[in-house]
């Protein structure tokens, strides 16, 4: 398997101003601030929803004034990251300002629930990522599919 990424998501560092995002560079593309936008878009073949969002993330950005600091996570860290945010499904966008958590909206989505749930998501405060802290599970509970067999 070849690390080319896919045009599409090459097109969005080359001409839309997004950056390749790995773990090591996490930090430093938090500490710019404002808003930000990270996409996990997985492998094209396994996800291909995730060419579909890598196309719309502009569109959405300009519609939302083009403020955003875009990143695209990098195929060797986008597990790590999808964890330290609590991702768990391809294709995502993790939403943050200033650095701090806001949201994860999933999938592919139609226009109007996307301009709905950013619009909704500009106004709410930053929280803690769902996937930060221990998981608490209950003596004598089962294993369920959710918390073990997403497919990433």
């Amino acid at each position: 398997m070849s690390d080319t990424p896919h045009p599409l998501f090459a097109r969005l560092v080359t001409e839309c101003g997004a950056t390749w995002l790995d773990s090591a560079g996490l930090d430093a593309f938090l500490a710019q601030g404002g808003e930000q936008v990270i996409l996990l878009a997985g492998n094209p073949v396994r996800f291909p929803e995730g060419l579909d969002v890598a196309v719309v993330l502009p569109e959405l950005n300009a519609h939302f004034g083009g403020q955003w600091h875009m990143a695209i996570a990098t195929t060797a860290s986008e597990d790590a990251i999808a964890r330290r945010y609590g991702a768990q499904q391809w294709p995502s966008l993790i939403f943050l300002r200033d650095g701090q958590y806001v949201e994860t909206v999933a999938g592919m989505l139609d226009w109007d629930v996307y301009l709905t749930r950013i619009g909704a998501l500009r106004q709410q405060a930053a929280r803690r990522a769902p996937g930060i802290g221990i998981a608490v599970v209950a003596a004598g509970a089962g294993t369920s599919a959710s918390a073990c067999g997403h497919n990433h």
